[in-house]
């Protein structure tokens, strides 16, 4: 759910991060998702790549890298840099637009609206708050927090907490927490929660009181600390967890947390879901439609002869999901592709 992008942790990652680079100026300045998009899937697949990429006859040989972006990779292996990006670098309106799209609550329609307005730089927003909306001026007061990624060791301790929180209310919420935290990630760009209670299920829709008895306790206990909105089922603040250094010293560190409540029925789905990785996703619903399945967050449904969706099919675990269609059970770790 974070607008920041992962870190690159592999031998190739000057190359991802300029590819990353024109995908959120395409889709923030430009509004050009096909080219947004070509650009992340490109950045992706060299980001998995074992060795180094040295020419870009070499990265074209890659799904997902074309003619355009080769040469875009030959420019910058040979002169260091990209004329493009140098010149996207300089201008002040995509300069200013993509700092407004790193602001949690400012697309690229709101950040477009802010620059005509004449606001460039975050210091403008923050001496015209008046020109925000609530969830905004939250992304505005905690900025320099959320652009930090989470560690994982932070991420455990963070997990730790808020399930053993939400045990002490009452037993029977199951919470998780998802995203690429599960799927073992070395860092996360927030907290993502997914939580179900044995008294909820899609029939009986006795939801309330549930979400909002879990956010009153971690607000109880100095655990979330500001809220973006609070609904019926889905939860999005702010945090903070205090935290020893070496020497000894408190530090804390604002992150965001969103909390999304599930009725017990539509779990296990949406844990495979909220789970991802996207391209994962995809690629187990393109596999399901082809079993004659849909998957979605909610349920697996057998695919009728007229098309129209059976009713859904009862899944006790993640496995049973993968067991309706005939595919092998991946664990999270495993699902980044």
């Amino acid at each position: 759910m974070s607008k920041r992008k992962a870190p690159a942790a592999n031998i190739n990652s000057s190359i991802c991060d300029f590819l990353i680079e024109l995908a959120d100026f395409e889709k923030n300045v430009n509004r050009a998702m096909h080219k947004s998009n070509a650009y992340r899937k490109a950045a992706s697949v060299i980001g998995k790549h074992p060795t180094e990429i040295k020419t870009g006859a070499e990265a074209k040989k890659l799904e997902g890298v074309g003619v355009k972006i080769a040469a875009k990779i030959d420019e910058f292996l040979t002169t260091g840099t990209l004329q493009k990006l140098e010149k996207i670098r300089k201008d002040d309106t995509s300069q200013a637009i993509s700092l407004f799209t790193r602001i949690t609550g400012v697309g690229p329609v709101a950040a477009k609206k802010l620059f005509d307005s004449g606001y460039k730089t975050l210091e403008d927003l923050k001496n015209n708050i008046s020109a925000l909306n609530h969830h905004q001026v939250i992304g505005v007061k905690y900025f320099e927090d959320f652009e930090k990624r989470i560690p994982r060791d932070e991420m455990e301790m963070l997990e730790s907490f808020v399930l053993s929180e939400i045990s002490a209310i009452d037993k029977s919420f199951t919470p998780t927490v998802c995203g690429s935290y599960r799927r073992g990630a070395v860092s996360s760009g927030d907290i993502d929660v997914l939580l179900t209670h044995s008294s909820y299920s899609s029939k009986s829709k006795k939801s309330k009181v549930l979400l909002k008895s879990v956010v009153d306790h971690l607000q109880e206990v100095g655990f979330v600390i500001d809220t973006i909105s609070l609904g019926d089922t889905k939860f999005m603040g702010v945090c903070k967890l205090k935290t020893d250094t070496k020497q000894d010293k408190l530090y804390e560190t604002f992150r965001r947390i969103d909390i999304r409540l599930i009725p017990c029925d539509q779990y296990h789905c949406s844990l495979l879901y909220f789970t991802g990785s996207d391209m994962f996703n995809k690629r187990m619903r393109a596999y399901a439609l082809e079993q004659g399945f849909t998957i979605n967050e909610y349920s697996i449904r057998p695919q009728g002869s007229t098309g129209i969706a059976g009713e859904p099919i009862p899944v006790t675990c993640e496995k049973d999901i993968f067991d309706c269609i005939g595919m092998e059970y991946l664990e999270p770790k495993d699902r980044s592709e």
